[in-house]
C-alpha cells in the first residue's frame, strides 16, 4: 500500500498550519502532501515530518493526482476551486461556509453522523467550530432522552477570525496597559461599517447581521444544528459573543430533553462514555472545562451540568473545545480517516 495524496488548500493559515499538524499524527496512509496557497505565498516551504514541502499557488491544475483535498482559504475558493478538485478525481473536505447547507453536500461531525459520508458526491462539509462542539457533546443525549430545544450562548475565541485579528488583540492590549492610543480595524467582522476593540472586551456580534436581528454566524449554529441531527422540528437559538481569549471557544447550553426521568448523574454518564468527549464536571472542587486548558486538545470538553430549577426537563452545562483543532483542522482530518476506515477512498493506480 502506497497510501494517499493530500491536498491542504489554504496551508498558510491559522487552520491551514493546523490541518498540517494534524495529518503528521493520521492513521491513515499518507503517500504525498500538496500545500497549497494565494501566489504571494507560492514558493515558501513548509515541514511535513521533518521534509520541506514546497507552497504552490493553488490553480484548477493543482489537483491532479490528488486524493483529497482539505479547504480552509475561504468561501469563495472553495467555490471557486472545489468543483475543479472533485473533476480531478479528489474528495474535498471543506471547512468553509460555502456548502454547509447544500442538501447534496454531507454535513459532518464523525462521532455523530459519521455514516452522512456515505452519500458524498465529491464534497463534504465540516461544520461551523462553534456547532462541532456542540454536536459532540449533545447528541449523545438527544439519542438517549430527545431534545425538544437548545438555547446557547457563544464565548469564542479571537483565532476563530484569524491570525491577524489575534494580532490586533495583542497590539491593543499592549497599548491599553500602556495608556496609548488603539485602532480597531477586523472585529466583531471585517466587513461591516463600525469596528470595535476586542481586548479587554466582549462583543456581541460575529459576522454581519442578518434583517431579523440574528448574525449569520448564530444562523449557522442553528440551521447546522438541525442539520446534522437531521431534526427540523428541533427549537435552537444562539447568541455568540467574541471574547479576548486566543484559542478556545467556551459555550453555556440550555436544553430541554423529550423524555421524563432525566437526572443529572445520567445525563454525566452518557457523556462520560461518548466519543470525543471528556466530562470534566466536579463544582466542589471546583473542576470544570476552561479555554486554556482545551488549548492543543483535540477532545471537547464538558462541565458544569446542573438541572434547571424552573423547568423539569431543562439541563444547563459549559461546553468547552479548541476551535482551531476539533473546530476546524481535527475534525477535517478525522473526516478523512472516516472516508478509509468506510472504504470510500481508493488508491489511485
Amino acid at each position: 500500500m502506497n497510501g494517499y495524496t493530500i491536498a491542504v488548500v489554504g496551508a498558510t493559515g491559522a487552520v491551514g498550519t493546523k490541518m498540517i499538524q494534524m495529518l503528521e499524527q493520521a492513521t491513515f496512509p499518507i503517500k504525498s502532501v500538496k500545500f497549497l496557497a494565494s501566489k504571494r505565498s507560492a514558493g515558501k516551504k513548509l515541514l511535513f515530518k521533518g521534509k520541506e514541502v514546497e507552497i504552490q499557488e493553488t490553480t484548477a491544475k493543482s489537483f491532479e493526482n490528488v486524493d483529497i483535498a482539505l479547504f480552509s482559504a475561504g468561501g469563495s475558493i472553495s467555490k471557486q476551486f472545489a468543483p475543479e478538485a472533485v473533476k480531478c478525481g479528489a474528495v474535498v473536505i471543506d471547512n468553509t461556509s460555502a456548502y454547509r447547507m447544500d442538501p447534496d453536500v454531507p454535513l459532518v461531525v464523525p462521532e455523530v453522523n459519521e455514516e452522512a459520508i456515505r452519500s458524498h458526491k465529491g464534497i463534504i462539509a465540516n461544520p461551523n467550530c462553534s456547532t462541532i462542539q456542540l454536536m459532540v457533546a449533545l447528541e449523545p443525549i438527544r439519542k438517549q432522552y430527545g431534545l425538544d430545544r437548545i438555547i446557547v450562548s457563544t464565548y469564542q475565541a479571537v483565532s476563530g477570525a484569524g491570525i491577524y485579528a489575534i494580532n490586533e488583540m495583542k497590539e491593543q492590549a499592549q497599548h491599553m496597559l500602556n495608556g496609548e492610543p488603539y485602532e480597531a480595524a477586523i472585529l466583531p467582522s471585517g466587513g461591516d461599517k463600525k469596528h470595535f476593540p476586542i481586548a479587554f472586551n466582549a462583543l456581541p456580534q460575529i459576522d454581519l447581521f442578518a434583517e431579523d436581528g440574528y448574525t449569520f454566524e448564530e444562523l449557522k449554529m442553528i440551521n447546522e444544528t438541525k442539520k446534522i441531527m437531521g431534526d427540523n422540528k428541533i427549537k435552537v437559538s444562539a447568541t455568540c459573543v467574541r471574547i479576548p481569549v486566543v484559542s478556545g471557544h467556551s459555550e453555556s447550553v440550555y436544553i430541554e430533553v423529550k423524555e421524563d426521568g432525566t437526572s443529572v448523574t445520567a445525563i454525566q454518564e452518557i457523556l462520560r462514555n461518548a466519543p470525543g468527549v471528556v466530562l470534566q464536571d466536579d463544582p466542589a472542587n471546583q473542576i470544570y472545562p476552561t479555554a486554556l486548558e482545551a488549548e492543543g486538545k483535540k477532545e471537547t470538553f464538558v462541565g458544569r451540568i446542573r438541572k434547571d430549577r424552573d423547568e423539569d426537563k431543562g439541563y444547563h452545562m459549559w461546553i468547552v473545545s479548541d476551535n482551531l483543532l476539533k473546530g476546524a483542522a481535527w475534525n477535517s482530518v478525522q473526516i478523512a480517516e472516516s472516508l478509509y476506515k468506510l472504504g470510500l477512498i481508493k488508491e489511485r493506480n
